[in-house]
């Protein structure tokens, strides 16, 4: 038998196979898993050429897969005035100042990433911003990417005042008198977005390739973009991916998800099969269209079954934003479906998870079923009436499970405004994993950390992962827990499912060397330690893609 390019022994190793079975050791050639099993099993494929990789009691698991993800804006706000790793208004400003210090010649100040937590009602204002930036207008997107601060320039140029109406998909947050504050949500981002300079594809591909060594450093070997095509101005990153592809640098696989135009009806739908020919190239192509249907909950955009609560257990008048009305929706899954395409969709709220649900129902009444994976991602408040919808109808529930413990926006943003019994329908993914469903996983970076381990963490414990959150909390609706072996096989064989990228998600004889190598084993340790796991290697093809300076 030939020598192996790569060998790992001294495992555990982590399958991820239908019955999660452990092994010690793994042999590749030529990209492909070649033998899984004791280290005696591979010892005969060692020769002078084959790569050894001792693992030391450390965990190697199958390279995970972020099933919605935007690693491109992640990419972008890592490359301009990157507000991530600050958690006070104070902090954000200074960011800002220096970075319009260092670029006196950007004719705006664009990047993002602050939290909503750190601000009064989540929203900050264009007079703290002109502080430090009295001139040069800003667009400073959220975390979430459903509201902007602006400035007061960026507010004049775009002719934004009292006078001005909220869209309908939006809303301009506004002082007693009418006038916009400095935070726009939703749709009214796009009021001052259409001035924006075009992002330039070589910024594009830039990002592509920043935001793909942040996934690799994470152990991430697959993603799912969840916006690629005609969105925003200038910031379709579907050509920056072929040209990582086509020169070799897009060492990631990448399915993209086509932004379905919520302005626009079916008349689309010629326009995004001819994005899917086009958009097919080396290890990505966009065979997805991704279908926001809702906001979210901190802004009272996501759409509910019932209205939202004033903070005091009152009703209002509102229940929230359905982006795409329910008969264009039933109309517009059966179509896509019946052309091949996989449904992506965003539902936070009880009602827009229904509706994405109904809609996937009218695909089957008129097209039977089939093998396109249709997913709904986020599922933040989900009705117990439709927990068992999903096995029902193939749907796959696609987890950003870091979101599923206690913090301060969650604390002072959500619960106040959902009430009871609402409130205790949460990310139900132990619900859904007792109904049958199919979970997947991912972390939807750049709005939290694409860290796959503290997700998992949070899978696990409904408790925040160390360093992500200040503050103790209780586990939050810790009956929705779900086990380590369970998130993990989400995070992998689970999102590999939904990206039909069915010869990896598992540690299998035949199928490609994808794998991440933890520093431990986080089974044998207490499951509060699950998040301080770190990714040592990440492997494509059996060819290291990421090596932390303790590998």
């Amino acid at each position: 038998m030939p020598h192996a390019d790569l060998v790992f022994t001294g495992g555990p190793v982590f399958t991820a196979d239908p019955v999660r079975s452990r092994a010690s050791a793994v042999a590749v050639s030529g990209g492909r898993i070649v033998a899984v099993g004791a280290d005696d099993d591979v010892r005969e494929l060692i020769g002078p050429g084959t790569e050894h990789v001792d693992l030391r009691g450390r965990l190697l698991v199958p390279g995970f897969q972020d099933a919605h993800v935007h690693p491109v804006w992640g990419g972008l706000d890592m490359l301009r005035c990157d507000l991530r790793d600050a958690e006070t208004e104070g902090a954000y400003l200074d960011t800002v100042a220096a970075y319009a210090a260092a670029h006196p010649d950007a004719p705006w100040i664009l990047g993002g990433g602050w939290g909503m937590s750190a601000f009064p009602g989540g929203t900050p204002t264009a007079a703290a911003l002109d502080r430090v930036l009295p001139d040069r207008p800003a667009f400073l997107p959220n975390r979430d990417g459903h509201g902007a601060w602006v400035n007061s320039a960026a507010l004049r140029l775009a002719g934004i005042d009292r006078h001005t109406p909220d869209p309908a998909d939006g809303r301009i947050e506004r002082d007693a008198d009418g006038a916009p504050t400095g935070t726009l949500h939703e749709g009214a981002m796009d009021l001052v977005r259409r001035h924006l300079p075009a992002t330039t594809p070589e910024e594009l591909e830039a990002a592509v390739l920043e935001g793909q060594r942040y996934l690799h450093s994470f152990g991430v070997t697959a993603w799912q973009d969840a916006i690629v095509g005609d969105y925003g101005v200038g910031d379709d990153p579907g050509r920056a991916y072929l040209s990582a592809a086509a020169s070799g640098r897009l060492t990631g696989r990448v399915v993209g998800a086509l932004w379905w135009d919520r302005a626009r009806g079916l008349e689309q739908i010629d326009g995004l099969l001819a994005k899917r020919e086009e958009y097919r190239g080396g290890r990505f192509a966009a065979t997805s269209v991704k279908i926001m249907q809702d906001g979210v909950a901190e802004n009272f955009t996501a759409s509910m079954l019932e209205p939202y609560c004033d903070g005091h257990g009152h009703p209002t008048d509102n229940s929230g934003i359905s982006f795409v009305p329910p008969e264009l929706l039933n109309e517009a899954a059966p179509r896509l479906d019946e052309l091949g395409f996989q449904l992506h969709f965003h539902a936070i709220g009880d009602r827009a998870v229904r509706e994405c649900l109904d809609a996937v129902e009218h695909a089957i009444a008129r097209n039977g079923r089939n093998d396109h994976r249709h997913h709904i991602a986020h599922l933040q408040v989900v009705h117990p009436d439709d927990v068992p919808r999903f096995r029902e109808l193939g749907v796959v529930a696609n987890m950003q499970s870091l979101w599923a413990a206690l913090e301060p926006q969650m604390v002072e943003l959500t619960l106040p405004f959902l009430g009871s019994p609402r409130d205790a329908w949460q990310y139900p993914f132990g619900d859904l994993l007792r109904s049958g469903a199919v979970l997947a996983a991912g972390s939807d970076w750049s709005v939290s950390t694409p860290n796959p381990l503290a997700a998992i963490h949070v899978a696990v414990n409904r408790v925040s992962a160390p360093g992500e959150e200040e503050g103790e909390y209780p586990p939050f609706l810790p009956e929705q827990a779900i086990d380590l072996a369970t998130s993990l096989t989400a995070y992998t064989a689970g999102s590999a499912f939904v990206n039909h990228l069915d010869e990896t998600g598992t540690i299998a004889v035949g199928k490609l060397a994808d794998f991440a190598v933890l520093d431990r084993d986080p089974f044998a340790g207490p499951t509060e330690e699950i998040g301080a796991t770190r990714v040592l290697q990440t492997f494509v093809e059996g060819e290291r893609v990421h090596a932390a300076a303790d590998a």
